[in-house]
């Protein structure tokens, strides 16, 4: 079959193109699919992931794009490939824990990575594996640890829902055009749902709350509604009013928030 003719990134979109087979290999390769699998590729662009998905023995491969000129080129080219031409800030993740041992991947766009991810591990449960390709600063977020200056609100999120871990550094000269910062791949693995947070609407209006104005301490931010039972709570785990949201591990930060009511 002839080679697709693509049209040229679209700054709108937030695209670059990953131009690197052996990169794109490791990131396949990072994804330990296994026979059977279902993989759910987002912003598959011009494809450099996509040829190594359709070899893997997967037992299903599915794409999601925006742009519908690449979604249509990509669906001539891999006439199997399930293309969805749809805004993955728009998808309902949950759906995914309809489908057997999915695997998410994706080389995410820096101006909606976060969001992407933000609601991939709020609303999806049931997924084996993700693994991404994002800014380098947001992967030092996502991983970070307490009392860290890259600890934050998206830090609290993910850990919440996710085991996240920075597998590698990629340069700016595996894409096409070149971004001007370091990109990083990071995995994530679902907990069980009983490590979950429950009411996860709330938890995230909490957890912006603090971060919103994480250079205060917790006793300003909350003011009254920091009750006696938070305050000996916080006590407990060697914290207390004057501490600030970065000292504050996720299972600490959810638990103060239930204490609280």
């Amino acid at each position: 079959m002839s080679q697709p003719t693509f049209n040229r990134p679209k700054r709108s979109l937030g695209q670059n193109f990953l131009t690197d087979a052996n990169v794109a290999r490791r990131i396949v390769d990072s994804l330990r699919i296994r026979p059977g699998d279902t993989v759910l590729e987002i912003g598959p662009g011009r494809g450099a992931l996509t040829g190594f998905f359709m070899e893997s023995g997967a037992g299903r491969v599915l794409a999601l794009e925006k742009d519908c000129d690449l979604a249509a080129e990509l669906a001539k080219r891999w006439p199997e490939l399930g293309v969805v031409n749809a805004d993955a800030m728009q998808f309902p993740w949950e759906r995914l824990d309809r489908l057997p041992s999915v695997r998410i991947v994706g080389n995410l766009p820096y101006n909606v990575a976060s969001p992407i991810m933000w609601d991939i591990a709020r609303r999806a449960t049931r997924f084996e594996r993700a693994v991404f390709m994002v800014q380098l600063e947001v992967a030092e977020r996502i991983v970070a640890r307490t009392r860290t200056g890259d600890y934050g609100g998206l830090s609290v999120w993910l850990q919440s829902f996710v085991r996240a871990e920075k597998l590698f550094k990629v340069g700016p000269g595996v894409f096409h055009p070149k971004p001007k910062v370091d990109s990083a791949v990071v995995s994530f693995t679902p907990k069980p749902l009983s490590e979950r947070p429950d009411e996860p609407e709330r938890f995230a209006g909490f957890i912006k709350r603090l971060f919103g104005m994480r250079r205060k301490q917790l006793g300003r931010i909350l003011g009254p509604d920091l009750s006696v039972s938070g305050r000996e709570y916080l006590d407990s785990e060697g914290l207390g009013a004057t501490s600030r949201p970065e000292e504050l591990s996720p299972g600490v930060m959810y638990n103060l928030w239930k204490t609280l009511g």
